[in-house]
């Protein structure tokens, strides 16, 4: 678990190792920095800075284009901080145009995450499973993901280019996209929501030699398929984007429930372990280690 004095060396490379190590790597979605830790704690590799989770979890909102740049990035860096884990975030259209994908990748690198993903959608962008999404030409996203590639200062940051076109031209016109990104210099291609595994299937045999990403979205218009059915179809990448924030949801809303019913949420709260747990997932020990050793350099 990371620490406030925690030096976690390069995760970018040890990111890069992973999804060289054969299997695909599975990336829980982390709306916060408290999810982020709880993802970590919970043995994974990786962590996803999901972008639906983090509109609902700043704004309350849904997904529908609500953040800037600056806000994401912001998230992004405090998420980085509190883990050692790699981290994959979620940078929308990039917020513009090619220039402003270059300070886009130079914020979030800055912000110390392991690898972003860049869209084709027109701004303001929507959820991937939400209906309505709208696409620029392939050839002005070819270009953001040449700017993006270009941008990056440290050449182990992975550069993930998708495409939304299956739900807007269909899947072919989605693939042809996605190798013109390849061309662009993208490290990792994402196809954004096929609708069968038919369509899985047809992503993975066209695209193959290439890293591929599969969005695992809870609930969306994707159908789940088994880690070892995505192994065989070569994906490198499973994003889990709002399960922890599903899950959290859902246990919010049985705690306030007992309140209202019952008058105290005492016997959800025991269950759950209380302050202490709370306490010592946010590293109270640490703190006190840190307090004594300050405390005893004052003296």
């Amino acid at each position: 678990m990371a620490d406030l004095l925690s030096r976690p060396g390069n995760r970018r490379a040890r990111l890069r190792a992973l999804l060289d190590a054969g299997a695909p790597v599975l990336a829980p979605g982390a709306y916060d920095a408290l999810s982020a830790r709880l993802v970590e704690q919970a043995g994974f590799d990786v962590v996803y800075m999901t972008g639906f989770g983090t509109t609902a979890g700043l704004l309350g909102r849904p997904d529908v284009g609500l953040l800037g740049g600056a806000e994401m990035a912001a998230h992004a860096g405090r998420l980085a901080d509190a883990v050692d884990l790699p981290l994959i975030a979620d940078a929308d259209t990039g917020y513009g145009n090619p220039l402003n994908v270059i300070r886009t990748v130079r914020d979030y690198e800055r912000a110390g995450v392991a690898a972003l993903h860049l869209e084709d959608q027109v701004m303001p962008k929507r959820c991937g499973h939400l209906a309505g999404k709208q696409v620029v030409p392939a050839a002005e996203m070819a270009a953001k993901v040449r700017a993006a590639v270009d941008a990056r200062t440290d050449p182990d940051l992975l550069v993930i280019a998708r495409t939304d076109a299956a739900a807007v031209d269909g899947l072919d016109a989605a693939i042809d996209r996605a190798r013109r990104f390849a061309d662009a210099g993208a490290d990792l291609l994402f196809v954004e929501a096929p609708t069968s595994e038919r369509d899985i299937e047809t992503v993975a045999t066209a695209l193959a030699g290439h890293r591929l990403v599969f969005n695992w979205a809870e609930g969306g218009r994707t159908p789940p398929l088994s880690r070892d059915r995505l192994a065989e179809l070569g994906f490198a990448l499973v994003l889990f984007p709002v399960g922890t924030l599903l899950a959290a949801t859902a246990g919010m809303r049985e705690l306030l429930e007992r309140l209202r019913a019952e008058g105290t949420p005492a016997s959800l709260i025991d269950r759950l372990g209380g302050l202490d747990a709370f306490a010592e997932l946010a590293g109270i020990g640490e703190v006190r280690e840190l307090e004594q050793r300050y405390r005893a350099e004052g003296d």
